[in-house]
């Protein structure tokens, strides 16, 4: 036991020893080699781009749907039998074409008594010419004549029923045979060239937009088309809850391919302006501030943050409404690493 006791203790004493020695000679007391830093005030390698003017649309997108330019339901004016119908769904018909033929009955009694009436006034006119009736009397015949001709013209209208514009036949509901009940249309024939597109736009736009103005139109179902279109019509009044108003846009569609119920996107270009502009990445967002602000490098080769007002975002740039004048250099790549008054290294 003494024996341990005493190689204990000999070796607690040569620990401290060295221990003390090495405090003494001013090393440290960490057995590892001091890290070797980055220079805090070497320049920052960073990337520039120069400020230009550039023409920059100042335009809104706006999705809407494709719209017939006109729909007409043709119905005749009372219920009778169809006899005959001559287009099916998704012909093409033009203007005054004969679409259907209802019973003809009607039709043929009220011609029957036209031409009874019309050799009727025919006689009285000679006898009326000779002097021999009433001015009273002739009037009274005329006015017959005339009320049989106005049943007969109304009569053929509704009996033979004829397209009341050029378009596409996008219902029918009745077959031959049917008794037409008034209940719904036997045809709806829509207008699609043109088309027409009812956007509702924000209430920031009101003035800008104006009748005449061009409009690009896209739609998902045609990939890779652009049409191009003319507000028509603008809406006098701002819908309270959306704050947006209705601007009626026209496309020829020539060759009919856009149809009504197409998903579209409408480009309105409000205006052009020439601004400064940048590349996007140029920007520095300051969280919690929402500033946005830019490095401009100075003469010295040192960095100056700036605060910039934005404008539209084209592609890869951004136009600036403040902060910058033209043939400014601004960093565009490095940020992170700079800070107000930076001294910089541009290796571009």
């Amino acid at each position: 036991m003494k024996t341990f006791l005493k190689i204990f203790l000999c070796a607690a004493t040569a620990l401290l020893a060295v221990s003390c020695g090495s405090r003494k000679s001013g090393s440290s007391s960490s057995p590892f080699p001091p890290m070797m830093g980055m220079d805090p005030n070497a320049p920052v390698n960073v990337e520039v781009a120069v400020t230009e003017y550039r023409d920059v649309p100042q335009d809104e997108t706006y999705t809407t749907t494709v719209q017939a330019y006109a729909v007409n339901n043709v119905v005749p004016q009372a219920g009778s039998r169809i006899k005959k119908i001559n287009v099916e769904v998704g012909d093409f018909v033009a203007k005054g074409q004969v679409l259907a033929e209802m019973d003809q009955t009607s039709l043929e009694q009220t011609k029957l008594k036209l031409d009874n009436d019309a050799l009727e006034l025919s006689r009285l006119q000679q006898l009326y010419e000779a002097g021999a009736l009433s001015k009273s009397d002739y009037e009274a015949m005329q006015l017959s004549y005339n009320v049989s001709n106005s049943q007969y013209e109304n009569l053929v209208e509704n009996t033979i029923l004829r397209s009341p514009l050029t378009g596409v036949v996008t219902a029918r509901n009745y077959d031959v045979g049917d008794m037409y009940a008034m209940s719904q249309p036997i045809f709806v024939v829509q207008q699609i060239s043109p088309v027409k597109l009812l956007v509702a736009m924000s209430e920031t736009d009101y003035s800008k937009v104006k009748k005449g103005d061009g409009v690009e139109i896209t739609a998902d179902a045609i990939p890779g088309r652009t049409f191009t279109g003319k507000v028509n019509r603008i809406y006098p009044v701002i819908d309270p809850a959306s704050h947006t108003f209705t601007a009626e846009v026209v496309v020829p569609n020539t060759d009919r391919v856009l149809r009504p119920g197409m998903f579209a996107r409408a480009r309105v270009t409000f205006a052009v302006n020439n601004s400064i502009v940048v590349p996007d990445i140029a920007i520095v967002k300051q969280q919690g501030s929402g500033q946005k602000t830019v490095f401009v490098l100075n003469g010295d080769n040192t960095v100056s943050s700036r605060i910039v007002t934005l404008g539209r975002h084209t592609g890869a740039d951004y136009e600036i409404l403040e902060g910058l004048a033209e043939g400014e250099k601004v960093v565009t790549k490095g940020h992170t690493a700079l800070r107000n008054g930076s001294e910089v290294n541009v290796i571009n």
